[in-house]
């Protein structure tokens, strides 16, 4: 295609799986890169082809580990010493966005610090998806386009054709994005305010509106450690509900969230495909793929067109 000709994809080690799709949704191959590892643990990034003159669309994640990271900022710093006309770094799941803010005396802003980072790296533009905070997009000097799991997860919840849907959310932080499924799907929406012992415990959930006898999706950006989002679903079941499940974009689940979400009440649990998971792990887990939405990002931001336009949830 023709557009193949003035921009190339490249991925990292762990982000492989979703730039092939993307790749295949575009219908251009996956640039050739070569990552070398050293037996240190250190590591070094080499294009394999060139990239002089063209946009250079980077594909990778910053879940954990740290390395993901390390990866991404050596493929932009050697792109940028290739001559690529501009460096854009996409990022599904975005490390380090729950630091978006001082909660407490005497710690760092991780996200900042991640965005100058990139910055300093040589990003010219971010593409990224379901922030943990809308106001990092400020964090960067450069265009960040911020897209949502939300139109992949909207229509999966309207194929269920759930009767007596409430949707809810685990916390009143995300009563925002909540908010926005409940006007999507026409259903009333149910809060949770949740009280935490300390980071990842939490102590105690109220649930403020009516699930009884009613269908509960519970609706946030991410899960972790899964305590907030079972809790809330097990509060929901003695509460009255009719069944329980939960949307998130993020599937970070770190252990021990599968056999939390496993021995829930939750029926299902759904994810975008932002991370890798091994559904081996908690059959519960269903992911959905965002690669179409991310070629269609790219081939607009390629094609110098208006991304807000198709992206505006």
């Amino acid at each position: 295609m023709s557009e193949a000709k003035t921009f190339k994809v490249f991925s990292g080690t762990k982000t492989r799986y979703l730039a092939e799709r993307i790749c295949e949704s575009l219908g251009c191959p996956l640039g050739n890169m070569i990552i070398t590892h050293f037996a240190d643990g250190e590591f070094a990034v080499s294009f394999e082809e060139s990239i002089r003159g063209k946009d250079v669309f980077l594909v990778q994640s910053t879940f954990p580990n740290s390395d993901n990271l390390m990866e991404l900022l050596l493929m932009i710093d050697a792109a940028k010493r290739a001559s690529a006309k501009s460096i854009i770094a996409v990022i599904p799941y975005f490390g380090w966005a729950r630091q978006d803010r001082k909660d407490k005396p005497r710690v760092s802003i991780g996200a900042k610090l991640i965005a100058d980072i990139l910055s300093v790296a040589g990003i010219d533009r971010l593409i990224t998806m379901d922030l943990h905070a809308d106001q990092i997009q400020g964090f960067f000097d450069v265009p960040v386009d911020h897209l949502y799991g939300s139109l992949v997860e909207v229509p999966y919840v309207e194929s269920l054709q759930l009767e007596d849907l409430v949707i809810a959310t685990p916390d009143v932080g995300g009563a925002k994005r909540a908010g926005l499924f409940a006007k999507k799907l026409h259903a009333p929406l149910v809060l949770c305010n949740k009280t935490r012992a300390r980071a990842n415990v939490v102590e105690s959930i109220q649930i403020i509106g009516d699930v009884k006898g009613k269908n509960v999706v519970l609706v946030d950006d991410m899960v972790d450690t899964a305590g907030t989002i079972t809790r809330a679903a097990d509060e929901m079941l003695k509460a009255g509900a009719k069944s329980v499940r939960a949307v998130a974009s993020h599937c970070v689940m770190s252990d021990p969230a599968g056999e939390r979400v496993q021995n829930s009440a939750l029926s299902e649990i759904v994810f975008t495909n932002s991370i890798p998971y091994d559904k081996t792990k908690c059959p519960k887990v269903t992911q959905l793929c965002i690669a179409d939405m991310f070629a269609r990002a790219i081939r607009a931001v390629a094609e110098e067109k208006s991304v807000s336009e198709e992206f505006n949830f």
